[in-house]
């Protein structure tokens, strides 16, 4: 009877899964029941439960099954070849192929602006003060020491610059004045627009920063909620004097003893290649997967150190795509990699706020 009674409820989930995955269909129900194994229906249906994935049609829904399906397969294929210094999980990414998780994330900004945009220089420091840093220690994470606020996500505005232009300036506001408070992505996006930044299509922060000094400040995330879409400036000044920073530096590029050096004084924007399929799914450990130095997504170092076990170096990198990515929203880029631009081109785009002492 027990046998039995097991055989019934499997029966019973799947055809429930089948119900929720294609309540319009019982056609396309059976012939999904045929072609994919029942385990990997089961978990795309707790997975579309899981991230509220809802689809237009049992046709596409089907096709992103296939996706899912593949996707899975990489990543436990992956993990059971047991040879990497880091893993890999189902995440939000999970029905998307490798070229359209690329093109999703993809911040054309970058190409277009890197090397035609020049900032104004007013308020760009051409020095590198921690250049001469006496004493740069082995390890620091600035989430332990309060400078960092939660993980955010931007869902599907490609305004990555702004969430690391942002991470930037909370924790150097922090440090000088004993404060941490969540900035106003949204502001960027609606606000910092007559320039190569372009909102949800893309941008870069030092362009972020320097829209920050000119207009005083920038307000809090409480005052200008994010919303996730390009839309009108709404920014009043009342509460920014609080959150002004004065000007910004460029990491001398492609020298991660420099982005140590700085990033040892405070959080830094950095922006990475971050396209890699294992990236796609990155949930833990040290990231030493496939990347160029197609600077595509701006990210927030936090920190560096080494793992306690094999002793792999690695940075401490806020991401902007939510808590369920990663480790917290977190990952651990390798450090100290022989390519002068640091492993995912980590080294050649950082650059930090500056605030003084309240």
């Amino acid at each position: 009877m027990s046998s039995i009674f097991k055989s019934s409820a499997f029966l019973l989930i799947i055809t429930l899964a089948l119900i929720y995955l294609f309540p319009q269909g019982a056609a396309a129900s059976s012939r999904l029941l045929s072609e994919q194994p029942t385990w990997v229906v089961e978990k795309y249906a707790q997975w579309m439960a899981t991230y509220d994935r809802v689809y237009l049609n049992d046709a596409e829904r089907e096709s992103r099954l296939g996706i899912f399906k593949s996707n899975l397969e990489f990543i436990e294929s992956f993990n059971n070849a047991g040879n990497k210094t880091f893993k890999l999980a189902i995440n939000q990414f999970a029905d998307m192929t490798n070229e359209e998780f690329r093109a999703y994330w993809n911040n054309n900004v970058y190409k277009k602006a890197m090397s035609s945009h020049t900032l104004s220089g007013v308020h760009q420091n051409s020095s590198f003060k921690y250049e001469n840093a006496a004493a740069v220690p082995s390890s620091i994470d600035w989430r332990e020491r309060g400078a960092v606020t939660p993980v955010k996500n931007q869902g599907q505005c490609g305004c990555c610059w702004a969430f690391s232009a942002v991470s930037a300036i909370e924790g150097i506001i922090k440090i000088t004045t004993g404060r941490l408070v969540s900035l106003s992505v949204q502001e960027l996006v609606d606000c910092d627009t007559e320039g190569v930044n372009k909102g949800c299509s893309g941008g870069l922060m030092d362009v972020a920063f320097e829209f920050i000094v000119k207009n005083g400040g920038i307000m809090t995330e409480a005052d200008y909620p994010y919303k996730g879409v390009d839309g009108t400036c709404a920014a009043k000044n009342a509460s920014r004097q609080a959150t002004m920073i004065t000007g910004f530096e460029d990491v001398p590029a492609n020298s991660e003893l420099s982005l140590q050096k700085a990033v040892a004084i405070q959080p830094v924007s950095v922006a990475i290649d971050a396209g890699g399929y294992d990236m796609q799914f990155y949930s833990s450990g040290v990231y030493t997967g496939e990347c160029g130095t197609q600077l595509n997504h701006g990210v927030a170092a936090a920190g560096y150190g080494a793992d306690e076990d094999s002793g792999a170096e690695y940075w401490i990198v806020k991401n902007s795509w939510g808590e369920k990515w990663g480790e917290g929203g977190y990952v651990k880029i390798a450090r100290n990699v022989d390519a002068k631009e640091g492993h995912c081109g980590i080294a050649m785009q950082a650059s930090y706020p500056i605030a003084h002492i309240h």
